[in-house]
């Protein structure tokens, strides 16, 4: 009988090479029911153990791919999984290949982040300190807009250009002397496009 999973075998070795020490690869044999093949164990499973849950959770295999989903590990532990259905020569599913990250990690350091983030009940800032602080204003300017448009300075487009400048022109910021050689530097823009794309905007309103 054709042992159609061998060949899989170094491609989980791969990917599990790639992803240690968070990442466990199970094959699973479709035709017994259990594992092949388990690098990275996170669990205590070994080859020869039964596929269980990695394949009662599988609803159909008429996808190649399945997921990503959520798992927990037997310790507790958050995972991100997907699965590939392996299939022979003639199209016929004979394996999964699983692979299980552990993301408790990353959710530890979401919360670490999200503390850290957290400010004051008042989110107002102490004026004092930021009354006539036109850098600042700007800064702020140019943060939110990034963050509203899901981009980076090294990634804006030139509407993305316009519109951030469009943006601060509306807070009266160009009119601020020595205004026009931070934003330059800020933007990343000489100083001769930063006019020209100031003059379409003014054009355009």
């Amino acid at each position: 009988m054709a042992d159609h999973l061998s060949t899989f075998v170094p491609v989980a070795d791969a990917i599990a090479a790639l992803l240690r020490p968070h990442a466990e690869v199970v094959i699973h044999d479709l035709a017994t029911g259990r594992i092949r093949h388990i690098v990275n164990r996170l669990s205590r499973r070994q080859p020869g153990d039964a596929s269980l849950t990695d394949i009662d959770g599988v609803i159909t295999l008429d996808e190649p791919v399945i997921g990503p989903y959520a798992k927990t590990n037997g310790d507790g532990r958050s995972l991100k999984s997907v699965t590939a259905v392996l299939r022979d020569g003639r199209r016929k599913p004979v394996g999964l290949l699983c692979i299980n990250l552990d993301v408790s990690m990353f959710e530890a350091l979401q919360s670490v982040s999200r503390d850290f983030l957290r400010f004051a009940d008042t989110s107002e800032r102490p004026s004092a300190l930021f009354r006539g602080d036109w850098r600042e204003e700007i800064n702020d300017v140019v943060g939110q807009f990034l963050v509203d448009r899901g981009t980076t300075l090294a990634a804006m487009s030139l509407a993305d250009r316009e519109a951030v400048v469009a943006a601060l022109e509306s807070r009266g910021l160009f009119d601020v002397r020595n205004a026009i050689a931070y934003i330059t530097q800020l933007l990343g823009l000489s100083r001769a496009t930063l006019y020209k794309t100031l003059k379409v905007v003014r054009e355009a309103s």
